[in-house]
């Protein structure tokens, strides 16, 4: 699954540098995450970075984009190519 952040997300920065896949974005007031991006950092580090850093307990997995950690890979693995 991609992740995602919710309404509590107070801005504080941290999670838009910690993502490798710059998948992190601010919009509308807070950050946001390209689904698209996201591998949940699977291919960089064990556990989600922005997830990890975030002070306030707001991203979480994002039902609406279900995916394997097979899946997730495949997304890093494409992602990296042109690196």
């Amino acid at each position: 699954m991609a992740l995602k952040i919710t309404d509590e997300c107070i801005n504080c920065d941290v999670c838009e540098d910690a993502c490798p896949n710059q998948a992190i974005y601010f919009q509308d007031e807070h950050y946001h995450i390209k689904p698209n991006k996201c591998t949940e950092c699977v291919g960089h580090y064990e556990v989600p970075q922005c997830e990890k850093l975030c002070p306030v307990d707001c991203i979480f997995q994002d039902e609406n984009f279900v995916e394997t950690k097979a899946s997730l890979k495949q997304k890093y693995l494409k992602l990296t190519a042109d690196e």
